[in-house]
């Protein structure tokens, strides 16, 4: 119903309006949070120890937005986008990134073809990143170029080429990985293409027990394979329902006090001041209300608290701010950094 139609209404008939809409709102996040409840247990059972990593990735793919996966290999970073994709049931697809990888080799190209009349005429072959769940493995791997050619299909969920525009399948999403280890070869993304990443998850190594779970199940005669659990369609509504979450003032202030705060010049936190070269732009703040409302859905709860922001900060700041030379020479981490903004909202 327009809100035209409701203003239209008389008084009680838009308060049962409201009540119906509001209760229809519930049932799907209720649904929302079974069927990703679902979705990590699915994935839990293939990708063990580490559960934060696959919460934080769940988040991300309801909030709409991209993650930058960094961790050494063997932790199981393409296990997951493959996982991701069966058990949500999206179409994935996998890039290796190098550096001779040319953007045509992502996006696709246009092709000279003759028909059988002797007409001429271009046809248009869609490269892999039509798909709905795309990893782009090592990415700081290719040139300037192709990364480049990789943010204007994050950022418009289409691509250009040849003058035309080709929209992309929706939902797309986007799983970077990098390698923190190995830097000699590669090209550091931009700043205008980390912002696009709605989280960086770091992924650490395995506990003793998770490890010793991956050495039992992954080495038998019979592999488990995901089950489906969503669909796309699933998914879309997710997202949908999502964003209908109620914020209330206090998340929405300790918000845009903890990003605000994060700006060099003009934060209350002394630490700030003396160790960044740069803070997080308006983005930061987006990500992290949209972040929050996804959270507190897995959660089963119908809106989220400060403490979500708290949680989030690390994994949608880190990426968004960085340190200057004195304090990497004085050896201040970015996480000692972002627990001091968020001590002063907790």
């Amino acid at each position: 119903m327009t809100e035209s139609a409701i203003e239209n209404q008389s008084p009680v008939t838009a308060e049962a309006t409201t009540k119906q809409d509001g209760s229809k709102l519930v049932t799907q996040l209720e649904t929302v949070s079974d069927q990703i409840s679902d979705a990590k247990g699915a994935i839990s059972r293939i990708i063990f120890g580490q559960d934060s990593v696959i919460e934080e990735t769940l988040i991300t793919l309801l909030a709409g937005g991209h993650v930058l996966l960094i961790g050494v290999p063997g932790l199981g970073k393409t296990k997951l986008v493959e996982s991701l994709g069966k058990v949500i049931g999206l179409e994935e697809r996998r890039v290796q990134f190098t550096p001779d990888l040319m953007p045509a080799d992502i996006l696709g190209s246009e092709v000279l073809e003759e028909s059988d009349s002797g007409k001429r005429s271009f046809r248009f072959i869609e490269g892999p990143v039509f798909c709905q769940l795309l990893m782009a493995d090592e990415i700081n791997r290719a040139s300037p170029r192709t990364q480049s050619a990789l943010l204007q299909a994050m950022q418009e969920s289409r691509v250009s080429i040849a003058g035309r525009y080709h929209s992309l399948p929706s939902p797309f999403h986007v799983l970077a990985t990098q390698n923190p280890l190995e830097q000699e070869g590669t090209y550091p993304l931009p700043e205008a293409q980390l912002d696009r990443f709605l989280m960086q998850i770091n992924i650490e190594y395995p506990p003793l027990e998770a490890e010793r779970e991956i050495l039992t199940e992954t080495t038998g005669a019979d592999e488990q394979s995901p089950e489906r659990i969503m669909s796309t369609d699933d998914l879309k509504l997710a997202q949908r329902a999502v964003r209908h979450v109620p914020v209330g003032k206090s998340v929405i202030n300790a918000i845009l006090e903890l990003v605000r705060s994060g700006r060099p010049g003009a934060s209350k936190v002394p630490e700030v001041n003396d160790h960044l070269a740069w803070g997080p732009g308006p983005r930061a703040s987006q990500a992290l209300i949209l972040a929050v409302r996804a959270r507190a859905v897995i959660d089963g709860r119908l809106a989220p608290s400060v403490d979500d922001v708290i949680a989030l900060a690390p994994p949608i700041l880190r990426h968004r701010m960085a340190l200057n030379f004195a304090a990497r020479a004085e050896g201040v981490t970015m996480a000692n950094i972002i627990d001091l903004m968020a001590a002063r909202i907790g």
